[in-house]
């Protein structure tokens, strides 16, 4: 499906039912005299991913495939993404993790594990394929 980084999402685990893409452009306005404000292009503004997706744990990946997303997280830089055509979207920065775990085994351990990833595009001023 996706690599993120060395996370992989894949049917076989961790995937994402949902992805959300948001792009923004800057427009400014300059107040003028006599005039409504006038609006000025300065640029992209933040590009921004949400991948949402259900873990069944124990039926495959096991329990620690979050643990793993928050480990890249920790590594405090951007990360290739990837998707499973082979299309480079350049890097992005991990900057939210929410994690939901419901129907539990008698031990605690969750049957059913929500997740939602929050990327954002790291724009180093060189541009992507996508």
């Amino acid at each position: 499906m996706m690599a993120l980084g060395d996370f992989r999402f894949h049917m076989d685990g961790a995937a994402y039912q949902s992805l959300e893409r948001e792009s923004a452009w800057r427009w400014p306005t300059t107040e003028r005299v006599g005039s409504a404000p006038m609006p000025q292009f300065v640029g992209p503004g933040d590009d921004t991913i949400r991948l949402s997706g259900v873990i069944y744990p124990h039926y495959r990946g096991g329990l620690g495939q979050i643990d793993a997303m928050r480990a890249e997280a920790n590594k405090g830089v951007p990360l290739p993404l990837v998707d499973g055509m082979g299309r480079n979207w350049g890097r992005w920065v991990i900057t939210s993790i929410h994690e939901g775990q419901t129907v539990f085994f008698s031990n605690g351990a969750p049957r059913s594990q929500s997740f939602e990833v929050g990327l954002t595009k790291y724009d180093d001023g060189h541009p992507s394929a996508v």
